[in-house]
């Protein structure tokens, strides 16, 4: 027999695993997605097409507390099991406990390590050996709580940034185990596991201060660290006083005698631009407040030299 479930989430995969949801059987009570925006959300245009109950809450608390009326809202529909596929609010505690069988929350990590909202992006930073993703239940704390499904051995490749490691691995895979823990739910087959606190780490937002390149770090931790920042907010220096941030980011074989930051060469596939004992192929740049273009579009020429920005606040 199906379980009564609410969903909350937003993007292609929440949208996804809307659908599982549906295609096994259960019923979807309420779908919360976030308000409407120049772009259509998929999790939400899957539930309007469908005749689900869709509600479009921008938060969830108000001064840290519950909003009474959208908790009574929820709490009508008669959840048995509230799924967060991908998400970024955070529920209190009043929906979160409030189903019967609680709730599923998707995280791109193997916690308890790397929590926080930019996880795949440091997991790049700091060279994982194997990454993958987390169903848990969530408490109060910052993805804390019992491990339901756990699904690990993903390779980050040479050449992947935030989004490739994302949209190409990790995305597949948590619609995959965000399924399966709702069907071990649904069988009473789960065996929720408490996550070992002692191996617990988290990391900030990715913001410019991590981003900003710094030209004398070894060019195997530059390139980890201008391909976790890629796409958001991407890793910047400048050229002749002016902000570029460089995109499609990853070392090539190679050194030469050039000063780190210098523009070695740059054509059709690209730039290649000199670092701490190596060199780092780039495939588009943006300057200023422009767009990202093909870094052989930029107008950056070979011989000009990138200089580190300036630290925030300086």
């Amino acid at each position: 027999m199906g379980l009564r479930i609410a969903i909350f989430g937003e993007a292609q995969e929440a949208r996804d695993v809307l659908v599982g949801i549906l295609d096994a059987g259960h019923s979807v009570v309420g779908v919360y997605a976030p308000p409407a925006g120049r772009r259509p959300d998929p999790l939400a245009a899957e539930a309007e097409a469908r005749g689900l109950r869709l509600f479009r809450h921008r938060r969830f608390r108000r001064k840290g507390a519950a909003i009474p009326e959208i908790v009574k809202e929820y709490e009508a529909l008669g959840a048995e099991l509230n799924v967060l596929p991908y998400t970024t609010v955070f529920l209190p505690l009043e929906i979160l406990n409030h189903a019967r069988l609680g709730s599923l929350c998707r995280h791109p990590s193997l916690l308890p390590r790397f929590r926080g909202g930019a996880s795949i992006g440091w997991q790049i930073i700091e060279g994982e050996p194997e990454v993958g993703v987390t169903i848990f239940q969530p408490d109060a704390g910052v993805d804390a709580g019992p491990i339901v499904v756990q699904k690990g051995g993903v390779r980050i490749d040479p050449t992947d940034n935030a989004a490739r490691l994302y949209y190409e691995k990790l995305y597949p895979l948590g619609v995959e185990a965000t399924l399966e823990a709702v069907r071990q739910v649904a069988a009473g087959t789960a065996k929720p596991l408490p996550q070992d606190e002692s191996k617990a780490t988290f990391q900030p937002l990715i913001d410019d201060a991590v981003a900003r390149i710094d030209w004398a770090l070894p060019v195997e931790r530059l390139d980890r660290v201008m391909r976790g920042c890629d796409p958001a907010p991407g890793a910047h220096a400048r050229l002749r006083g002016e902000e570029v941030r460089l995109h499609d980011v990853h070392r090539i074989e190679g050194a030469g005698a050039e000063p780190p930051g210098t523009v070695v060469s740059v054509d059709a596939s690209g730039m290649v631009v000199a670092a701490a004992g190596g060199r780092l192929a780039v495939g588009r740049v943006r300057l200023g407040a422009g767009a990202k273009v093909a870094a052989a579009e930029s107008g950056i020429r070979a011989g000009d030299r990138l200089e580190a920005a300036p630290p925030p606040g300086a």
